[in-house]
This record gives C-alpha cells, sequence and structure tokens, in this order.
C-alpha cells in the first residue's frame, strides 16, 4: 500500500513541478504516473551503475557530481516517454532539484504515516 501512495504522491509532485517551473511539461495525469514509474525504475536499475563508474568524478567535486547523475536520469526519462518533456539539460538539473526535494518531502510525510505499522 506504501509503494502505491508513494507513487501516486510522485506523479503529484512531477505535476507541481510542471506548475512551479516552466522547464518541464507533463501533459496529463496518466503521464505523469507513468513518468513518475520510469523515473523511479531508472534510480532503481541505472543509477547505481552510474553512481559506481563516475564515483571518482563524485569524489573530486565532493559528491556534487549526484545532481548531474539525477538530471541526467529525468532528461532521460523524458526522451523515453510521450506527454513528458524536458527542454534541455539546465531544465532537467533544476526541474530534477525540485522533484528531489519533493520526493524528500513524500518521504517524510509517508515515514509518519506508516510508522506504527
Amino acid at each position: 500500500m506504501r509503494l502505491v501512495i508513494k507513487w501516486l504522491l510522485s506523479a503529484l509532485a512531477l505535476l507541481a513541478v510542471t506548475y512551479i517551473y516552466t522547464g518541464v511539461q507533463v501533459s496529463n495525469f496518466t503521464s505523469a504516473l507513468i513518468a513518475a514509474a520510469v523515473i523511479g525504475l531508472l534510480n532503481m536499475v541505472v543509477r547505481p551503475v552510474l553512481v559506481v563508474l563516475t564515483l571518482p568524478v563524485t569524489i573530486v567535486t565532493l559528491g556534487l557530481f549526484l545532481f548531474v547523475i539525477n538530471a541526467l536520469l529525468f532528461w532521460a526519462a523524458s526522451g523515453l516517454l510521450h506527454g513528458f518533456h524536458v527542454n534541455g539539460f539546465v531544465a532537467a538539473l533544476i526541474g530534477s532539484l525540485i522533484y528531489s526535494l519533493l520526493g524528500l518531502i513524500i518521504e517524510a510525510a509517508l515515514g509518519g504515516l506508516f510508522k506504527g505499522r
């Protein structure tokens, strides 16, 4: 149940990103659901590989290169999907930062909601 709620809230967060920042566009809630799922899958499968491959750069930049990895995955998801568009790398960077901040809020809310279970 927690996973489904997180998925729905992540889709709403993606829609919120489109209202906060104009560089990211989502056509409707269905596209946001699919995009949230694809972003989640990319973060589970591709992100660990990229983090390991870019570990020296990440260490030299004191972890700031992880923002670049997040932006690349956000941008890659927009390239894979119709109905979800990012206007370039800078838009992907800003959009992924906003989406990550909203994701932290979602995690905190769900942590408090499902804490006793």
